[in-house]
């Protein structure tokens, strides 16, 4: 496709900071650049009609970690390590809800809950003969002791009869609040284009020229923030992970309120607008969800409104409205991959399925690399 003068010179001249992705990161990213460089020409090129990936198909979980993660985190990971991610997802939420208001993205702390298995005696005893241990290693964050043992007050069946409650744990509508960050992106005068797929891009001694599947231009500096799709830009530890979700029509009377993580967070759901969302079941196949194919697969769904009859919703009648999926970027380490990657090049990928925590900072920290 031709450009024309107007299209080069208002969209595609003297371009000082090119975002490869309009998610959370991408955005926090453009906005901050923004505020060190107010005079700075910032575009933000995303291949989707909306954000694809995660960042508008995420289930709204404001958290910062079951207690199952975090035990299974420390066979990995130092305790100071495991303090640094749970300390990072906190003051990530805190500069998402500051950057955009509580009203504006619908945060509600309703607390989270870790289910368990009625089988599943191991982790269950494991997680609470350590749960003190952890409470106050997370203490210097919260301030307050974050797990307590709760009984299952929301009549779920076929699980364990007590269950493990964090008392700071939120949940977010996830389409406002991408609306909102779309919405403060633009009002900083950051240009943002849909439809438009970065193919490849060259580097030289002074500047990135970008190409797209519909036109080639230079920018000063370029970041890439496709989390779940870096590996079709860049060479780093980061691969795909599909989660799929499904969302009821509404329900009457329905008791459940908070967020709630089973099987070792392998499954999550939570209550929105009198509706259950669930999500997950990515173990049942973890080789055949390691893709960036946003599609459904009936195996895992059927395994969703299995647990929903079963588990979630024994006694009522329900019916399922709307599925997708979207796509995570996982890697060995639970870090993100914040770094200059060559010259002029810059990315922020990697968030582990913790976006909503951490998109923002992450954002922000890689506004920060730049000059």
């Amino acid at each position: 496709m031709s450009l024309s003068y107007w299209e080069i010179k208002t969209w595609f001249s003297n371009v000082d900071y090119t975002i490869v992705g309009s998610g959370i990161v991408g955005l926090s990213c453009a906005i901050q650049l923004k505020y060190k460089y107010p005079k700075a020409n910032v575009l933000v090129l995303e291949r989707g009609v909306l954000p694809q990936g995660a960042s508008t198909k995420n289930a709204g979980f404001a958290c910062f970690g079951s207690l199952s993660e975090i035990l299974d985190d420390l066979k990995t990971h130092t305790e100071e390590e495991v303090f640094k991610i749970v300390k990072k997802r906190k003051e990530g939420l805190d500069l998402l809800r500051r950057n955009l208001s509580d009203s504006n993205i619908d945060y509600k702390q309703f607390g989270g809950f870790e289910l368990f298995n009625c089988d599943d005696d191991e982790l269950f005893e494991e997680c609470l003969s350590h749960r003190e241990t952890i409470n106050k290693l997370l203490k210097p964050i919260f301030k307050e002791s974050v797990y307590s043992i709760k009984s299952n007050i929301f009549e779920f069946q076929n699980i364990k009869p007590k269950y493990l409650l964090n008392q700071f744990e939120g949940q977010i509508d996830t389409g406002k609040m991408m609306q909102a960050l779309l919405s403060k992106a633009q009002s900083n005068g950051i240009r943002i284009l849909n439809s438009i797929t970065v193919e490849d891009f060259v580097g030289t001694n002074t500047h990135v020229e970008i190409i797209t599947n519909y036109f080639n231009f230079k920018t000063n500096k370029l970041c890439i923030t496709t989390n779940g799709f870096a590996k079709q830009l860049l060479d780093e530890e980061v691969k795909p992970a599909r989660a799929q979700v499904l969302i009821t029509k509404p329900i009457d009377k329905l008791l459940i309120k908070g967020t709630f993580h089973l099987d070792r967070g392998y499954y999550y759901f939570r209550n929105i607008d009198n509706r259950v969302l669930f999500g997950g079941g990515r173990n049942l196949d973890f080789k055949g969800e390691e893709t960036t194919d946003m599609i459904e697969t009936k195996r895992i769904q059927d395994k969703l409104e299995d647990l929903l009859k079963t588990v979630i919703l024994p006694d009522k009648p329900f019916e399922v409205d709307y599925r997708w999926s979207g796509i995570m970027g996982i890697g060995n380490q639970k870090k993100p991959i914040v770094k200059q990657v060559s010259n002029h090049v810059y990315c922020g990928v990697r968030l582990g399925g913790m976006g909503v925590a951490i998109g923002s900072s992450v954002g922000v920290d890689l506004a920060n690399l730049l000059d």
